[in-house]
């Protein structure tokens, strides 16, 4: 797909992946819309980005057809891409969890991007094209301790993207899942602080490179799954 022209939503697009993703495909000609919670957070995303913003809750699971309306009105009722980037997450050994923290997570990582795609999908089937590109994680490959909330969740986006891969490619529709290893983002950080880069670990440009290539892969073809490490974390 070129890039320059299209349409493209990126939820949870005010910091980290969302952010520098939105920055890497406005100065490749998109017009991007990004979506988050603060609006002073997106304010500062957009000065960064030169992208579109709209105030949105994904976890916020009500008004989630209003708020796609919304985006749908700011993008001329045309998407080319959508990007599921939001995210949050919660640690905890199982006999540490309760209810209210698979809520908290399920409702943003899986409810949220699953009722948000469903919202975009006809105008995809419309158009007779378009690109989703769920951010996952690579825990979403093997579980591991404390992590029974946001692997598990991450694990149901790897099943969700499988399911959509089979229903949607009659429709010309490409669905991608991007799997970034740790990148040190203000995710799960309470204050939603950015935190700093770290030599030999991922960084947010790593992740936005591997989104854009994927998206600007020639239609006729998709990478159903992206798993990016970083080389070597140990030292």
């Amino acid at each position: 797909m070129k890039l320059k022209g299209k349409n493209i939503l990126i939820t949870g697009g005010s910091l980290g992946i969302g952010k520098e993703t939105a920055k890497y495909l406005t100065d490749k000609g998109a017009n991007v819309l990004i979506t988050g919670r603060s609006e002073e957070r997106l304010i500062k995303a957009k000065e960064y980005t030169n992208a579109k913003y709209i105030v949105f809750d994904i976890a916020d699971i009500n008004n989630i057809p209003v708020n796609a309306k919304k985006c749908l009105n700011l993008l001329e009722d045309r998407v080319d891409v959508l990007i599921n980037n939001a995210g949050t997450g919660r640690r905890g050994t199982i006999e540490e969890l309760n209810i209210e923290d698979f809520l908290h997570v399920y409702n943003v990582n899986v409810f949220g991007l699953s009722i948000l795609t469903k919202e975009i999908i006809p105008i995809f089937k419309k158009q007779n094209q378009g690109t989703i590109i769920n951010i996952g994680s690579t825990a979403s490959l093997r579980g591991y301790k404390g992590g029974s909330v946001y692997a598990s969740s991450k694990f149901a986006v790897r099943a969700l993207t499988q399911c959509w891969q089979a229903e949607l490619r009659p429709y010309n529709i490409r669905v991608c899942q991007v799997n970034p290893s740790e990148v040190p983002t203000a995710f799960a950080n309470k204050d939603r602080l950015e935190r700093s880069e770290v030599d030999n670990k991922l960084t947010t440009k790593e992740i936005a490179h591997a989104i854009t290539s994927a998206i600007e892969m020639d239609n006729r073809g998709f990478i159903n799954e992206l798993n990016v490490w970083a080389t070597n974390p140990f030292n």
